[in-house]
C-alpha cells in the first residue's frame, strides 16, 4: 500500500549515526576499531555465570515496571556509600534500557514545546534530539575540545526565562574532562537561582584518573533536589549489548518520569537484574574499574607519543582526544575517514559532537581495547604519511 500523504521528518537533520558510519568502515576495510565506544574484551566469568544461574531459576519473565526489587536496593546502597544521600528503592530508582532512555525520558519528563535547555558541547548525540523530539530548544555552551575549565559567566548569559532544564556529563565524553567541585556548585547555585531542572549524564563515574574523584550530582543536596540522575552498568562492566541503565531522581520527578518509561520500555530484560544486583554486593567490582583503564590510557598515549599529535591525557572516560593540527590541515571527518582507509585505524571525528561546524583538528580514540590492539593502531598511525 502506499502512503499518499507525505512523511514529515521529526528529526529532518539526522542521519546515520558517525558511530555507524565509522564502524562499518573499519569493518570494510578490516581497520581496528577506535571509534565505537565499546570495550573489545568481554565481562567477568562471574557475572555471566549469574545471568545463566538466574535463567535457569526461571527469572524470565516481564520484571517490574520500575525494575526488579534488589537490584533496586543494590543501587541505593552503592549511592549511598558513594555520596550519602538514600534513594528509595521503591520511589526514587527505576531502571532503564541503558542511560540512553533513562536521558530520554529524563527529557521527556522536563521538557514542553518551546522550552530551552542548556547543553555543554562536544555532547553526546542522543541529548539534542531528545530535547527537539519533545519541542524543546537546545541552547549551546560551546567549550574546547581539551577544555581544562567551564566559564559559568558564558553559561549564565544563555539563560532566559524559558529556560527550564540543563544538561550535564562528567566524566563527559568525548573530551575526557572530570568536573571539580566548583564546578558541581556553581551549577546548583545557578539552578537554584533560575528553578531550572538538571539532567545528569554520570555513566562514567567509576573510570576516572589520577587520583580524581567523581563529584556526583547525589552528593550535593540542593543538585539532588532537582537532578534526574542517569546511570549505567553498560561502561561500568563492559557489558554496553545487555543495556541495564537507571535513573535516580526524587519521589515526585520518578513519578513522572515512569509515566514515559512505562510506555516506552515497560520493563527490561529480567534475569540480568537479578545477575546485576548479586554482582554488586561486591564492590570491588566496579572500584577497581579506574585503575584498570588508566593503565590503558597510559599504554596508549605512551604509544602515540611521538607521532606528533598533541593532548591533554583523558581525566576521565575511557576515550583519548588528539589534536593533528601540527601535522596536516585536513579536516577532521575526512581525515578519520582516510585513517581507516589507509592507515587501518578508526576514529571519531570530534566535530560531529558540535551543533556548527567546527574547525578544532581533533579525534577521539576509544581505548577501552586489549593492550596488543592498542600497542598495534599506534604503530600503524605513526607509519602514517601526513
Amino acid at each position: 500500500m502506499l502512503v499518499k500523504a507525505g512523511l514529515r521528518s521529526k528529526l529532518p537533520r539526522v542521519g546515520t549515526t558517525i558511530f555507524t558510519k565509522m564502524s562499518r568502515l573499519a569493518e570494510e576495510h578490516r581497520a581496528i576499531n577506535l571509534a565505537q565506544g565499546f570495550p573489545e574484551f568481554d565481562c567477568a566469568p562471574e557475572l555471566q555465570k549469574l545471568v545463566g544461574k538466574y535463567i535457569a531459576e526461571g527469572k524470565n519473565q516481564y520484571a517490574p515496571m520500575a525494575g526488579v526489587m534488589p537490584l533496586r536496593e543494590a543501587i541505593s546502597q552503592k549511592v549511598f556509600a558513594a555520596t550519602g544521600k538514600e534513594y528509595h528503592p521503591e520511589t526514587e530508582i527505576t531502571i532503564t534500557s541503558g542511560a540512553t532512555e533513562a536521558l530520554y525520558v529524563a527529557l521527556s519528563t522536563v521538557v514542553h514545546p518551546g522550552d530551552e535547555v542548556i547543553v555543554f558541547e562536544p555532547a553526546y548525540d542522543s541529548y539534542v534530539p531528545a530535547i527537539e523530539l519533545n519541542g524543546g530548544i537546545p541552547v549551546f555552551v560551546t567549550l574546547h575540545p581539551q577544555y581544562e575549565g567551564i566559564d559559568w559567566q558564558d553559561v549564565k548569559s544563555k539563560i532566559s526565562p524559558n529556560t527550564k532544564a540543563i544538561v550535564i556529563n562528567t566524566p563527559h565524553n568525548p573530551t575526557g574532562n572530570v568536573w571539580k567541585p566548583s564546578d558541581l556548585h556553581q551549577l546548583a547555585h545557578i539552578a537554584e537561582k533560575h528553578d531550572l531542572m538538571v539532567i545528569s549524564d554520570e555513566v562514567y563515574e567509576h573510570i576516572i584518573f589520577d587520583g580524581r574523584a567523581h563529584i556526583s550530582t547525589a552528593s550535593i543536596p540542593a543538585l539532588a533536589e532537582r537532578t534526574f540522575l542517569c546511570g549505567s552498568f553498560g561502561k561500568t562492566f563492559h557489558t554496553t549489548g545487555w543495556k541495564i541503565g537507571y535513573c535516580l531522581a526524587p519521589k515526585a520527578l520518578t513519578t513522572e518520569f515512569r509515566k514515559i518509561h512505562q510506555f516506552l520500555v515497560f520493563s527490561v530484560v529480567t534475569p540480568i537484574q537479578f545477575a546485576m544486583a548479586e554482582y554488586l554486593e561486591n564492590p570491588e567490582h566496579y572500584l577497581s574499574l579506574s585503575a584498570f583503564y588508566q593503565q590503558k590510557r597510559d599504554l596508549f598515549n605512551d604509544a602515540i607519543q611521538g607521532i606528533g599529535f598533541t593532548f591533554r591525557p583523558s581525566e576521565g572516560s575511557f576515550f583519548q582526544n588528539v589534536s593533528y593540527e601540527n601535522l596536516t590541515q585536513q579536516n577532521d571527518r575526512e581525515l578519520a575517514e582516510r585513517l581507516t582507509i589507509e592507515a587501518g585505524v578508526a576514529s571519531i571525528p570530534v566535530s560531529v559532537f558540535y551543533n556548527e561546524l567546527t574547525s578544532y583538528k581533533t579525534l577521539r580514540f576509544c581505548f577501552a581495547k586489549n593492550d596488543d590492539t592498542l600497542l598495534r593502531a599506534a604503530e600503524l598511525l605513526g607509519k602514517v604519511i601526513w
